[in-house]
């Protein structure tokens, strides 16, 4: 068996990763992105000079070794952190030099994150932990949980409006985490091993509640250490030591790059 990376899938990847599709808009664009901690002999380079695209309605997944930068690359993308040096894009803002108050605000109104843990309120309701975004995002209490309902219905728990957290299973929390991270109709949704708290079974009926939301025009990053749950998605992109080593790969390739140390 040939384990080495497809050269055209390394040519797709250098030609496209900088080259958007003149007929999508793009969500993520990041450019010479670095992100450094500390300094002088403590300093650790997180990321370094990365590039990459990603287009209204792909599926990507972000996969590396612990300590690649993939997790760094996320908080960036989702507003936690800011980079050292660089232009972070999303949706056309430069959010990079936004104010603290602006990145919330973007946060809550263009971003949707799912987690590992679901992060889900212990004394609300399904149908009330799936409103709290919207409270902050100042809709009209009228809307907030006909929106609810209707994202819960989405993910498959229509029946389960009023339980509390611990009358469900880890994936239908999961889902309530899900039906939260849509119910604004963000541009982005970014889920960061999301699948790292439940069993096989469950993981299958969470991924493909994601593929149905790709499938309806969603853009999704996913942030993933498992290949299972990478060869879901459509696309990957490979960390290795702060820096994107491909940034195109498809799913039947993760094979080849793992087996190549790359």
């Amino acid at each position: 068996m040939n384990n080495q990376v497809n050269p055209l899938s390394i040519l797709r990847e250098a030609t496209h990763s900088q080259l958007p599709s003149p007929f999508k808009p793009v969500i993520v664009r990041l450019e010479n992105i670095s992100k450094i901690y500390g300094s002088g002999e403590t300093e650790v380079r997180a990321l370094a000079d990365v590039n990459l695209i990603v287009e209204q309605g792909e599926y990507c997944a972000i996969m590396g070794a612990s300590g690649s930068g993939k997790s760094t690359v996320m908080n960036i993308i989702g507003c936690l952190d800011q980079p050292t040096k660089g232009h972070y894009y999303l949706d056309k803002a430069n959010v990079a030099v936004l104010s603290d108050a602006d990145l919330a605000q973007i946060r809550n109104l263009k971003i949707g994150f799912v987690f590992q843990q679901f992060h889900l309120l212990p004394q609300l309701s399904a149908v009330e932990n799936v409103m709290l975004p919207m409270v902050y995002a100042d809709i009209h209490t009228s809307e907030q949980r006909d929106r609810a309902i209707s994202a819960l219905k989405r993910v498959g728990l229509k029946n389960r409006l009023n339980n509390k957290p611990n009358q469900l299973s880890g994936g239908q929390q999961q889902r309530v985490a899900i039906a939260r991270a849509i119910v604004n109709q963000p541009v982005l949704l970014l889920a960061d091993e999301p699948t790292g708290a439940l069993d096989s079974r469950t993981t299958q009926e969470v991924m493909d509640i994601f593929s149905d939301l790709n499938n309806s025009g969603i853009t999704i990053v996913m942030v993933t250490h498992e290949p299972d749950v990478a060869r879901k998605t459509r696309r990957i992109v490979w960390f290795k030591d702060g820096e994107v080593i491909h940034s195109h790969l498809t799913p039947s390739e993760i094979s080849q790059v793992q087996n190549s140390k790359q």
